[in-house]
C-alpha cells in the first residue's frame, strides 16, 4: 500500500450549541468535535474508524479558529492523524480504520 494523506480544514462556529456548556464564558471546541471531524473525513473516502490507538490533545481550539485536520495512512488498518493550528499542534494520534 503506497502512502495515502487526506487533508481538511476545521473551524467551529462560535455559535455552535455545543460550546455553551464547554466552558461557559471561556468556550472550547471539545474534542469530539475533532474526532467527529476525523470520522468525516475518513468517511468521505471510504473508510470507518474504529477506534482510537492513541489521542493526545496539547493545547485548545477556540471557536472561530481555523485549524488544519491531515491523517496519513500507516498501513490499511492504521493511521496517524495531526490537527494544527497555524504554528500550533491541537492533536495528535493514531485511528484504527476499516473499508466503510
Amino acid at each position: 500500500m503506497s502512502v495515502q494523506v487526506l487533508r481538511s480544514t476545521l473551524c467551529v462556529a462560535p455559535t455552535h450549541a455545543c460550546l455553551a456548556g464547554h466552558f461557559p464564558g471561556r468556550p472550547l471546541v471539545p474534542a469530539v468535535l475533532l474526532l467527529d471531524a476525523l470520522a468525516g473525513l475518513l468517511e468521505t473516502h471510504g473508510l470507518r474508524m474504529l477506534g482510537l490507538s492513541e489521542a493526545k490533545f496539547l493545547a485548545p481550539l477556540l471557536p472561530g479558529e481555523h485549524a488544519a485536520l491531515e491523517i496519513v495512512s500507516i498501513d490499511a488498518a492504521q493511521w496517524r492523524f495531526h490537527i494544527i493550528r497555524a504554528d500550533t499542534l491541537i492533536a495528535r494520534g493514531r485511528v484504527r480504520v476499516a473499508p466503510a
